[in-house]
Protein backbone atom coordinates (compact mmCIF):
# COMPACT_ATOMS: atom_id res chain seq x y z
CA UNK A 1 0.00 0.00 0.00
CA UNK A 2 1.24 2.88 -1.14
CA UNK A 3 0.51 6.19 0.65
CA UNK A 4 0.51 9.51 -0.99
CA UNK A 5 0.31 12.99 0.42
CA UNK A 6 -1.56 15.77 -1.70
CA UNK A 7 -1.47 19.22 -1.41
CA UNK A 8 -5.18 20.70 -0.07
CA UNK A 9 -6.20 21.95 -3.69
CA UNK A 10 -5.79 18.52 -5.44
CA UNK A 11 -7.47 16.64 -2.17
CA UNK A 12 -10.34 19.18 -2.99
CA UNK A 13 -10.41 18.13 -6.52
CA UNK A 14 -10.04 14.72 -5.70
CA UNK A 15 -12.53 14.53 -2.89
CA UNK A 16 -10.59 12.83 -0.14
CA UNK A 17 -10.17 14.37 3.14
CA UNK A 18 -6.30 13.24 3.87
CA UNK A 19 -3.62 11.14 2.61
CA UNK A 20 -4.65 8.37 -0.36
CA UNK A 21 -3.50 4.99 -0.39
CA UNK A 22 -2.91 3.36 -3.44
CA UNK A 23 -2.55 -1.08 -3.80
CA UNK A 24 0.71 -0.89 -6.64
CA UNK A 25 2.35 -3.88 -7.81
CA UNK A 26 6.49 -3.59 -8.12
CA UNK A 27 8.42 -1.60 -8.96
CA UNK A 28 6.86 1.57 -7.42
CA UNK A 29 7.75 4.29 -9.63
CA UNK A 30 6.61 7.85 -9.90
CA UNK A 31 4.84 7.02 -12.91
CA UNK A 32 3.28 3.94 -11.62
CA UNK A 33 2.00 5.96 -8.90
CA UNK A 34 0.75 9.12 -10.54
CA UNK A 35 -1.09 6.53 -13.16
CA UNK A 36 -2.97 4.95 -10.35
CA UNK A 37 -4.04 7.70 -8.57
CA UNK A 38 -5.31 9.37 -12.08
CA UNK A 39 -6.93 6.33 -12.31
CA UNK A 40 -8.96 6.16 -9.33
CA UNK A 41 -9.33 10.21 -9.48
CA UNK A 42 -10.30 10.99 -13.03
CA UNK A 43 -10.54 14.62 -11.72
CA UNK A 44 -6.43 15.23 -11.20
CA UNK A 45 -6.21 14.17 -14.66
CA UNK A 46 -4.03 16.91 -16.52
CA UNK A 47 -3.13 18.38 -13.07
CA UNK A 48 0.08 16.78 -11.48
CA UNK A 49 1.05 16.25 -15.05
CA UNK A 50 0.74 18.02 -18.80
CA UNK A 51 -2.21 15.84 -20.87
CA UNK A 52 0.09 15.11 -23.98
CA UNK A 53 3.88 14.91 -22.23
CA UNK A 54 3.21 13.74 -19.06
CA UNK A 55 5.77 15.81 -17.44
CA UNK A 56 5.35 17.08 -14.26
CA UNK A 57 3.67 20.42 -13.91
CA UNK A 58 6.03 23.24 -13.10
CA UNK A 59 4.70 24.63 -9.57
CA UNK A 60 4.17 21.13 -8.25
CA UNK A 61 7.46 18.92 -6.80
CA UNK A 62 7.73 15.52 -6.03
CA UNK A 63 9.53 14.17 -2.28
CA UNK A 64 10.44 11.00 -0.33
CA UNK A 65 12.09 10.38 2.30
CA UNK A 66 12.94 13.58 2.97
CA UNK A 67 14.58 13.64 -0.93
CA UNK A 68 13.69 15.99 -4.07
CA UNK A 69 12.30 13.71 -6.61
CA UNK A 70 11.11 16.22 -9.25
CA UNK A 71 14.20 16.24 -11.71
CA UNK A 72 14.01 12.26 -11.15
CA UNK A 73 13.26 9.89 -14.06
CA UNK A 74 9.30 8.69 -13.95
CA UNK A 75 10.72 5.69 -14.28
CA UNK A 76 12.85 5.03 -11.36
CA UNK A 77 12.08 3.09 -8.69
CA UNK A 78 10.80 5.07 -5.46
CA UNK A 79 12.91 4.43 -1.96
CA UNK A 80 11.80 1.10 -0.34
CA UNK A 81 10.36 2.80 2.61
CA UNK A 82 7.63 4.60 0.07
CA UNK A 83 6.87 1.37 -2.09
CA UNK A 84 6.65 -0.39 1.68
CA UNK A 85 3.61 2.50 2.65
CA UNK A 86 6.33 3.28 5.91
CA UNK A 87 6.86 7.08 4.04
CA UNK A 88 4.59 8.95 2.09
CA UNK A 89 5.12 9.87 -1.22
CA UNK A 90 4.55 13.91 -1.63
CA UNK A 91 3.06 15.65 -3.85
CA UNK A 92 3.86 19.85 -2.89
CA UNK A 93 2.64 22.99 -4.47
CA UNK A 94 5.95 25.02 -4.71
CA UNK A 95 5.80 28.41 -3.13
CA UNK A 96 6.64 31.42 -4.76
CA UNK A 97 6.52 35.17 -3.82
CA UNK A 98 8.49 38.10 -2.62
Amino acid sequence: MIVVTLPHHLRTLARVDGDVEIELEVPVTQRTVLDALEARYPALRGTIRDYGTQKRRPFLRFFACGQDLSHESPDAPLPDAVASGEEPFLIVGAMAGG
